[in-house]
């Protein structure tokens, strides 16, 4: 056999997103590029590894130990490539984060650079939502966290990374105003929430509590992206923050409301255990983001700050 070690990433990627289209994407490749990486992995065996069935990809069970064996290979290969950059001096090892599913707008900035320059390190990202988020950190599976809520509890350390700003918005045939109306406005539209425990449906209660409003009707949904996707269909309205929603506001699909006492704002805030140890990797990180946090916003997120 005559494998290489881009046709068992491939492979393997294939198997875990059960699409070549998804895992081109995930690989940066072109579709037909990874196409062509499975199809020369397939020629060296006479067992077939996929199959398509009414235009869905399957994984043989043949392909399945493959798979097996493929990410065997390409941990021990990870191993090897990590061993030669800790004898060289380079940083090696892995961080571990958990972000809230709108901090997904936010982290991937923070870790390119760093990441970039410390190839011998892994990173594993939990997108989640905030109870699951700070459940993982209390339970000591991630080094870091990224929330816009500050847990209740005093056995946190943090780092502000950047402001947070919420506002009222609609989709495109929503009716705007030159001038801020009042909050009781709210009460007369179609509202759209977050899961309860979300960090965003908390702050975006205590403005409608602080302002007295009733809402008219409640529809709840459990991602940030769900809310996105039914404020755009025009099903009703959110208060949500400007991060995730920059691309719709400049191309027209959704409609910021202005609203007296908007845009709410809250912080962007990485959180640590107290009494947390870091091993190299997470000391490096944190020290990274202290030093470069300012230079980072003002190149990625100066029209949000």
């Amino acid at each position: 056999m005559n494998y290489t070690l881009r046709q068992l990433e491939v492979f393997a990627t294939i198997c875990e997103q059960k699409s070549i289209t998804k895992a081109a994407e995930i690989l940066h490749l072109t579709q037909p590029a990874a196409s062509i990486q499975l199809r020369n992995f397939q020629e060296q065996f006479e067992i077939p590894l996929t199959e398509i069935i009414g235009r869905k990809l399957y994984i043989t069970p043949f392909g399945e130990d493959i798979y097996a064996a493929t990410k065997s290979i390409l941990n021990e290969a990870k191993k090897m490539e990590q061993s030669a950059l800790a004898y060289e001096g380079h940083l090696t090892g892995k961080i571990r984060i958990s972000v809230v599913s709108t901090g997904k707008y936010v982290m991937p900035y923070f870790l390119t650079e760093f990441l970039e320059k410390n190839p011998g390190v892994e990173l594993s990202m939990d997108v989640t939502n905030k109870s699951s988020v700070i459940a993982s950190l209390e339970e000591n599976q991630v080094d870091f966290s990224l929330v816009s809520v500050i847990p209740p509890s005093g056995s946190f350390d943090l780092i502000e990374l950047m402001e947070n700003k919420l506002y009222l918005v609609g989709g495109k045939n929503a009716t705007t105003s030159k001038k801020p109306l009042d909050p009781v406005h709210i009460s007369q539209l179609p509202l759209i929430y977050r899961e309860e425990g979300s960090g965003t449906r908390q702050t975006m209660e205590r403005f409608l509590e602080s302002n007295k409003i009733k809402t008219k009707k409640m529809l709840e949904l459990t991602s940030n992206e769900a809310v996105k996707q039914a404020v755009i269909a025009c099903l009703g309205y959110s208060i949500m923050p400007l991060i995730g929603i920059r691309n719709e506001i400049n191309r027209g699909d959704l409609k910021i409301i202005p609203i007296k006492g908007m845009p709410i704002k809250s912080s962007w805030n990485l959180i640590w255990l107290r009494e947390k140890k870091f091993l190299p990797p997470a000391e490096a990180f944190f020290k990274y983001v202290r030093k470069n946090k300012e230079r980072i916003i003002q190149h990625h997120f100066s029209e949000v700050s």
